[in-house]
């Protein structure tokens, strides 16, 4: 009888916890069960037309922006899908995405659209993530959580030279009649480039020079920075896009995070391809998985091109006061490439100011002459063309 009472007992909290996930750290919007009926009001801005006919896009001139949300709160994002019709070869790196939440003065997200959903090269390429998918034709969608107490607003800017002549959008949000749960963490996500990355030497000539195998990094000082957040929250993944300016796998750099402060990394990898989900160089092949991939990969010369991803949703990375992510470009920092990247985080809020977005036309890939194997004279050897 003692057992059946446990486990009768023991079912009763289990229904407990189910009715209140938000007082336990789940988050509000997450996939809801399908067996019970849902509360919320489920709402959609699109760009459809408004007269009911078939131009169902907003023009996006140069140097125009578009709000393609405005939400009073409490409510939740679920799903953003965005596509473009433009006479920009480089609109995916010039046309730019931001997200404000509760009327604040500077965005939680920022980042040239493209590689918001990790096309940080400005071509397209369809992939697929449990929380970002690129469609054929270029088709972008989100699925990140991003909730908002008192209002949302999201906006497209196109600071490049030409127009955009179709700007086509759903924004998918819910309204809840309650206020969100006590302690909820905003959605973010911050752009940053390197072009280049500087490395520490360059004089080395293929991967396994003692002049660059042998370099060691124990504080990551040099390294490539994903994000430097300062707060309280939980980092949840990462995109990033690779141009070489170099000869040989730009992969050998390992990921190093601190946490609150730390002088040493808590959380170093063994190197980029090991972080990212592959292995040895990824085979020289693409792959695209729920948490991980590897949509773009280049051959190992000056010129080609690599994108990947890697997405923490089983195990976000917490920090209580600051956190700062960081990845090698290549070992112990040797490495001259080109880094364009995304990090996705939820935090309280305010968030630390982010770095000035570069402007438009210094955002766009181009090798560099940085020494080392294959470069300067590099652009007829690559067999990776944008």
């Amino acid at each position: 009888m003692a057992a059946l009472f446990i486990r009768k007992r023991s079912l009763h909290w289990i229904v407990i916890l189910a009715l209140v996930p938000a007082a336990f750290g789940l988050q509000i919007g997450t996939r809801p069960d399908l067996t019970q009926q849902q509360t919320y009001r489920a709402r959609r801005s699109s760009s459809s037309d408004p007269l009911g006919a078939n131009k169902d896009f907003r023009p996006l001139p140069a140097g125009a922006s578009q709000t393609i949300l405005d939400a009073n709160g409490p409510g939740a994002v679920t799903h953003i899908w965005i596509a473009l019709a433009d006479n920009e070869r480089m609109a995916l790196k010039k046309v730019v995405l931001r997200m404000y939440w509760d009327d604040e003065s500077t965005p939680s997200v920022e980042a040239p659209i493209g590689d918001f959903f990790g096309l940080g090269l400005g071509t397209c390429k369809p992939w697929q993530s449990e929380v970002l998918t690129v469609g054929p034709n270029c088709g972008l969608n989100s699925f990140f959580n991003m909730p908002y107490a008192q209002h949302a607003r999201i906006t497209v800017t196109n600071e490049g030279n030409a127009e955009a002549w179709g700007l086509f959008y759903d924004v998918d949000y819910r309204m809840y009649d309650a206020p969100l749960p006590k302690g909820t963490l905003y959605f973010h996500a911050q752009y940053r480039q390197a072009q280049p990355t500087r490395g520490v030497v360059s004089d080395w000539t293929y991967n396994q020079d003692p002049k660059a195998d042998d370099k060691t990094n124990l504080d990551g000082v040099n390294n490539y920075v994903w994000l430097d957040a300062k707060g309280h929250g939980q980092f949840v993944g990462v995109t990033m896009s690779v141009l070489q300016n170099q000869d040989g796998w730009w992969g050998e750099g390992d990921e190093m995070f601190f946490i609150d402060g730390e002088k040493l990394a808590s959380i170093e990898g063994t190197g980029a391809e090991d972080y990212f989900q592959g292995a040895g160089d990824f085979g020289g092949q693409s792959f695209s998985y729920p948490l991980s991939g590897a949509p773009v990969v280049g051959s190992e010369l000056a010129g080609s091109r690599s994108s990947v991803y890697r997405f923490h949703l089983e195990s976000p990375i917490p920090f209580t006061s600051s956190f700062k992510a960081t990845i090698e470009h290549g070992n112990a920092n040797v490495r001259s490439d080109d880094y364009f990247s995304v990090a996705y985080w939820y935090q309280a809020e305010p968030h630390a100011v982010f770095p000035s977005l570069p402007p438009a036309n210094e955002r766009i890939p181009r090798l560099q002459a940085v020494g080392g194997p294959g470069s300067p004279e590099v652009p007829t050897r690559a067999k990776d063309k944008p």
